[in-house]
């Protein structure tokens, strides 16, 4: 039983770094056309993310693989109840990676926009696509002994829709604020403004969010059981307002760092109103998957909690080390040079 709440808490920090990190990616790409309105601003943009898009996905691999070796009965229902979803987030994170290696290649104008669109929807999509798939985790699924009994139309439905929503709305104020720290100039102070306009559109679908879940899930089950754990949501409210102050303020750094926690605290207000469950079964809750009943045996449970306790801070310690590296900003300077050289 230890090792089974043991990797359910790293179930769920794994994903938090996931969205934390690969986010603003994904912002990035969805405000690509939104501040990338010359040639100039769309590389200064695709450089300000170039050196690390990549290296946040490795959260995605070990989240997903997490997944897959701890809880493998989850991990099947997942990909076989949500099929349709998530091979169309593959396919768009795919399409993002391509699109982001091959945009700034020497190459004909009207190929750079198809990169361009790529890069949009490799933004938007997994963004959307990654909120309808915890929407529907938050809110259940109808199984039972015999299996999944939906259709791709249950699983769009308004809740998880909502649900991506909120992710892209959360992303895209995320992306806002990396865009204006990395970058100098109008396009930094374009990106400031956007990340200001898109905070109450934010907020909205936050509170309709956090309303809505009260009536089409179980997650506050385990606040009213608990309440000391209302710090959790709690503090993801105050992370929402510290993105807002610290944008007054012009203090970006600080911003960036309340996004953050506001995107892990999200993500871990939700897994732990999901706590033992891993995937509700609705309406008979006797057929959810549970960390007990989903996961693999404790000997592989023991060794994957050795193996992770060893290099998930290795992976951690590179990143900084990656992020540290490429800290500095982007001008239009740099990348018209850069442009002339080819």
């Amino acid at each position: 039983m230890a090792f089974q709440i043991i990797w359910f808490v790293l179930w769920s920090v794994l994903w938090s770094l996931y969205f934390m990190t690969d986010g603003f990616v994904m912002g990035c790409g969805m405000l690509h056309f939104t501040l990338g309105k010359t040639e100039v601003k769309r590389r200064m943009l695709v450089k300000s993310i170039g050196p690390v898009w990549d290296g946040n996905e490795v959260w995605l691999v070990t989240a997903a693989g997490a997944t897959f070796a701890a809880f493998p009965a989850m991990y099947a229902v997942m990909f076989s109840c949500m099929y349709p979803v998530v091979l169309m987030l593959l396919f768009s994170l795919i399409v993002r990676g391509v699109s982001l290696e091959f945009r700034d290649k020497q190459q004909p104008a009207a190929l750079k926009k198809i990169w361009d669109a790529g890069i949009f929807m490799g933004g938007f999509l997994p963004a959307f696509l990654f909120g309808v798939v915890f929407g529907n985790i938050f809110s259940g699924l109808p199984l039972d002994a015999a299996g999944y009994h939906g259709t791709l139309g249950l699983l769009l439905r308004p809740y998880a829709l909502l649900t991506g929503a909120l992710f892209t709305g959360l992303f895209s104020v995320h992306g806002a604020i990396y865009s204006a720290i990395k970058n100098e100039g109008e396009l930094g102070a374009q990106a400031e403004k956007t990340a200001k306009r898109l905070w109450p559109f934010l907020l909205g679908v936050a509170a309709l969010f956090l309303i809505v879940s009260r009536w089409a899930t179980g997650l506050f089950d385990n606040y009213s059981r608990a309440p000391l754990l209302l710090a959790v949501p709690l503090a993801a409210v105050a992370a929402l307002a510290a993105i807002r102050w610290f944008l007054a303020k012009r203090q970006l750094g600080r911003s960036f760092v309340a996004s953050c926690g506001c995107i892990v605290m999200v993500v871990l207000t939700g897994v732990i109103g999901l706590f033992p469950n891993l995937i509700p079964s609705r309406p008979d809750r006797s057929f959810s998957l549970t960390i007990f009943n989903a996961s693999s045996g404790p000997y592989t449970l023991r060794i994957m909690t050795i193996v992770a306790f060893i290099f998930v801070p290795v992976v951690i310690a590179y990143k900084i080390w990656v992020y540290r590296i490429f800290r500095g900003k982007i001008s239009e300077d740099e990348v018209m040079a850069s442009e002339e050289a080819y």
